[in-house]
């Protein structure tokens, strides 16, 4: 039974990553009619690029069986995929601003980029210790304190305007489902790998995200 499961990971992982490359050209090269769209697009690259360097080890480990020695690719492509996460809600952010042009923006333009900043720098110490097998629990929780907050800030804006553009009704829900798969695997996945698996409906939302992006 973990035999399947495992096959059946590796694939949605691939086909996740392919729908995103996809959704993402689509984006910037056919449905470019405007700066929100092109943006979205560079979105999406930014997360397969992101995520293939966190889910490629993973398919490789589940291929050859040598978890250790993909050790370092593993930690890496982490690393890396928690910094794109958050670039990919920071053009998010910015796609908000250009389709709602709301009032008062500015104070929460700063505060959004300043959590971001936060939260990478955090992402870029080594006391993460993203190559261990085990590593501190406590720096995953504080480098994704900032993360959270971010997407609260970027939730919050597409609530609030959920209304005043069609198509994005539903952005603010799928940002919150996103962080509600994310938020059991930052606390215990460490203890329990399997909640790793809430990983897979987070990148179902993710596709969502990009789908309603088509509509800009």
């Amino acid at each position: 039974m973990k035999r399947v499961f495992e096959i059946f990971e590796a694939v949605f992982d691939v086909l996740y990553l392919v729908a995103v490359l996809l959704l993402g050209f689509v984006l910037l090269f056919i449905k470019s009619t405007n700066n929100a769209s092109m943006l979205a697009g560079v979105m999406a690259l930014v997360l397969v690029c992101g995520d293939a360097f966190h889910l490629f080890p993973r398919i490789m480990v589940i291929i050859t069986h040598q978890k250790e020695r993909l050790r370092r690719a593993l930690g890496r492509g982490k690393q890396i995929t928690s910094i794109t996460m958050t670039v990919f809600y920071l053009l998010l952010w910015q796609i908000g601003l250009l389709i709602f042009s709301p009032k008062g923006s500015n104070f929460w333009s700063y505060l959004v980029y300043l959590l971001a900043s936060v939260r990478i720098l955090l992402c870029l110490l080594p006391q993460n210790k993203w190559q261990e097998p085990h590593p501190p629990a406590s720096w995953g929780i504080s480098r994704n304190i900032p993360f959270f907050l971010l997407g609260a800030a970027v939730a919050g804006l597409f609530f609030l305007q959920r209304s005043t553009a069609s198509g994005f009704g539903w952005m603010w829900l799928a940002i919150v489902l996103s962080f509600a798969f994310y938020l059991p695997v930052v606390l215990w996945s460490n203890r329990n790998p399997k909640i790793g698996m809430l990983m897979l409906p987070k990148s179902c939302v993710y596709l969502w995200m990009l789908v309603m992006c088509l509509y800009l």
